[in-house]
């Protein structure tokens, strides 16, 4: 492609500042209506929104025509979304979402930085970072909260004990220790500080999912999917935790596709799947091709965090990760475009 960015920069960036920030808009502007009461955006400022994130998406793939344009288009979305969200969460008075307002105000800098290191050959390891980072806080953030509310409705309505802890001390401790770690990731990414955090926080966030009870959900998979996303959080901080502690026995990028490949994707499926059954009023329960979406996401993360330690050709091993990872999203459109195109 014409792009200013080279082959891996451009990778980071549209996953890191592409994909996240849309999956990101569609989750807050179905969930801020419920937080605030207010209307949601929708129609022509929708539209407008979506032609938005699709123009910086072609802007960055032929950046070489004009970088610094390329650049300002692609700041655009981010920006617009965190305006979105602050107008709404203030209008609705709702304080306790502000830490997710500022969060998506972080992201809309940290591609700003990116863009900005990118068009003057400078690190752009430090935006990259940021973004990362601030898709494992909401995953945290978010995630804590919907992870054991929809799980507890599940155990009550199926007479199932125990049921998730409520939120408490532990969940509290369990996101500083995560800031903490992010934070000394982000500064220094390869320090011992940066892999005693991570060890600390996989022990904590691990034992957070298994508070949720997550285990007893097995028959119903639009719900184990939930812990199962989460779950990829303490996986990525174990692996994080090993490639630091242990130098040269795991690659960098290997470790962090257990959050973006593995976290981040497998909660996108598993919300988009569960608010469409939702907001179209079908049945909140996982047929057999919603299963195969979620198996074929999982597979295509392990298969990508596993290709060094295959005894298969590396880049054949990421070709059929990216394929199963690449499907899960594909067979989504197929099954669920038409029950959202039919609303």
């Amino acid at each position: 492609m014409p792009s200013h960015f080279g082959p891996r920069d451009w990778h980071v960036h549209e996953m890191a500042f592409g994909y996240f920030p849309a999956v990101l808009a569609g989750f807050l502007l179905t969930a801020i209506p419920n937080w605030t009461g207010r209307l949601p955006v929708a129609g022509p400022r929708l539209a407008a929104l979506f032609a938005l994130w699709l123009t910086g998406r072609g802007a960055i793939a032929f950046s070489s025509v004009s970088p610094w344009g390329a650049a300002l288009v692609d700041m655009a979305f981010p920006a617009a979304l965190a305006a979105i969200a602050w107008r709404e969460v203030v209008a609705g008075k709702t304080l306790r979402n502000v830490p997710v307002c500022a969060l998506v105000t972080l992201l809309a800098i940290a591609d700003a930085g990116f863009d900005i290191a990118e068009l003057t050959a400078r690190d752009t390891g430090p935006f990259e970072r940021i973004g990362l980072s601030v898709a494992a806080m909401l995953i945290a953030v978010i995630g804590g909260r919907i992870v054991p509310s929809f799980t507890r409705n599940w155990l009550v309505k199926a007479g199932l004990a125990p049921l998730p802890a409520p939120f408490g001390v532990a969940d509290k401790v369990a996101v500083v220790g995560l800031a903490a770690a992010l934070l000394s990731w982000i500064a220094v990414p390869s320090s011992l500080a940066t892999g005693i955090l991570f060890a600390i926080a996989a022990a904590l966030h691990g034992a957070r999912v298994l508070r949720w009870s997550g285990w007893q959900t097995w028959s119903e998979p639009l719900v184990l999917i939930l812990h199962l996303g989460y779950a990829w959080l303490p996986v990525w901080f174990a692996l994080e935790a090993v490639s630091i502690l242990v130098p040269g026995s795991l690659d960098a990028s290997t470790a962090v596709h257990a959050l973006t490949a593995g976290a981040v994707a497998t909660m996108t499926l598993a919300v988009m799947t569960r608010a469409t059954l939702g907001h179209t009023g079908r049945t909140l329960t996982a047929n057999l091709p919603t299963v195969a979406i979620y198996g074929l996401v999982i597979a295509g993360a392990a298969l990508r965090i596993l290709a060094h330690a295959l005894p298969i050709d590396y880049l054949t091993v990421l070709g059929v990760a990216g394929s199963l990872w690449s499907a899960a999203f594909i067979l989504f459109a197929i099954i669920y475009g038409p029950m959202l195109a039919g609303r």
